[in-house]
């Protein structure tokens, strides 16, 4: 869908209004992942992205006749899910904050060599990988909800610093400035505590008992690498769907994107299919 034009796109949406299934389905299949990623980030786990992705695509089922065009179709989006995900109260670190102090504190503190093997006969360095990916993007939680957003536009879609100060209402320049900021911070903790990203004396490796024990990760139910991974390229061709960047782009390779997973495809087919689709597009 990234390489269609606006007139196309808006072609879609107008049909898609008039009750066309077969536009729809390709509207949705052309923003589901991107929602998917952005909530998985925002919200630090894959049930709670989960939920806010069907969230957000019903929000934007019901939203479809308010395109009008003035911006790409991606963008329009992006503005509906990060509206959603910043007022978003339903997922497990609203209820349970964190803060770098708090992550610095359990690298510094934990226990770790006093854990029995929980591995239950999952070998470790997988479970090593699904920490990594995990610790990583839980530690985004430490962020305010809004630095938060402004690190994953700028650092895992490298957006134009215009287009995301418009999807976040603020200038070009605050986002240019706030995205620095928060990137040295994010570097600094890394740098300082990680010994997989920076020099620091946390190893994965070494904490995947201490994980499993703290239950930040099952090793009967493995999200991040039973997860299938998009191609960057993909990634590139979304950001370039939305405008040219400004080269504010710097490499956190945690931030790999991910399709979505295939029970919110499922979710989703199953209420277009239902009656529920014709109700909506005649409200």
């Amino acid at each position: 869908m990234n390489n269609k034009t606006n007139e196309e796109l808006q072609a879609f949406v107008d049909k898609a209004t008039a009750g066309d299934k077969n536009a729809l389905e390709t509207l949705i299949a052309g923003v589901r992942d991107i929602v998917f990623n952005l909530s998985l980030r925002m919200l630090g786990t894959f049930a709670d992205a989960e939920d806010a992705t069907q969230d957000i695509l019903l929000k934007m089922i019901t939203h479809l006749s308010s395109f009008r065009g003035d911006s790409s179709f991606t963008t329009w989006v992006f503005r509906i899910a990060v509206n959603h995900l910043k007022n978003y109260k339903k997922h497990m670190f609203a209820h349970y904050p964190l803060s770098f102090e708090y992550y610095g504190n359990d690298i510094e503190n934990a226990k770790i060599e006093d854990v029995p093997d929980l591995t239950q006969n999952v070998e470790k360095d997988i479970l090593a990988e699904e920490l990594k990916m995990s610790c990583t993007n839980v530690m985004l939680q430490c962020l305010d909800m809004e630095s938060r957003c402004i690190f994953i536009l700028g650092t895992m879609f490298k957006i134009d610093s215009r287009i995301a100060g418009d999807i976040l209402e603020i200038t070009p320049e605050a986002y240019r400035q706030r995205l620095s900021r928060i990137r040295k911070k994010m570097a600094d903790f890394l740098g300082e505590y990680c010994g997989e990203y920076g020099s620091g004396r946390c190893k994965c490796k070494e904490r995947v008992n201490y994980a499993i024990q703290s239950r930040r990760i099952n090793p009967l139910q493995l999200n991040y690498m039973t997860a299938a991974e998009i191609p960057a390229q993909t990634m590139i061709a979304v950001k370039n769907a939305m405008e040219d960047i400004d080269d504010l782009s710097q490499d956190f390779s945690f931030c790999k994107p991910y399709q979505s997973p295939e029970r919110t495809r499922q979710m989703i087919q199953e209420f277009l299919d239902s009656t529920q689709l014709s109700i909506i597009q005649k409200s």
